[in-house]
């Protein structure tokens, strides 16, 4: 017997979210774009990559390109901070501009 789902699945830019600023964000702002949704944490081996997505984001948003970082520490607990420690660390070590959630 095999069963059919009559739910249909969301594609990511229908979604709505909260920033890391608390705010509900529509991702469908950003459709025509190109999206790069990124899982970010401040602990982890990768941390130094801030740098090179922040770099991608200045070269290209111009052009429709945006990054949108997210946050987890759901991997080995590599981001433990709230919202506005981890808000903090991005911009003042790595200047962050590109949004996050």
């Amino acid at each position: 017997m095999f069963l059919a789902s009559t739910a249909q699945a969301l594609e990511p830019l229908e979604l709505t979210m909260l920033n890391i600023d608390g705010d509900s964000t529509a991702l469908s702002q950003y459709k025509g774009q190109v999206v790069m949704m990124v899982n970010v944490a401040s602990k982890c081996g990768h941390t130094p990559q801030y740098t090179e997505l922040q770099a991608l984001y200045e070269k290209y948003k111009e052009s429709g390109f945006v990054v949108l970082g997210f946050p987890a520490n759901n991997f080995l607990g590599q981001e433990p901070g709230t919202n506005e420690e981890i808000k903090q660390f991005c911009s003042l070590n790595y200047n962050v501009t590109f949004p996050i959630f």
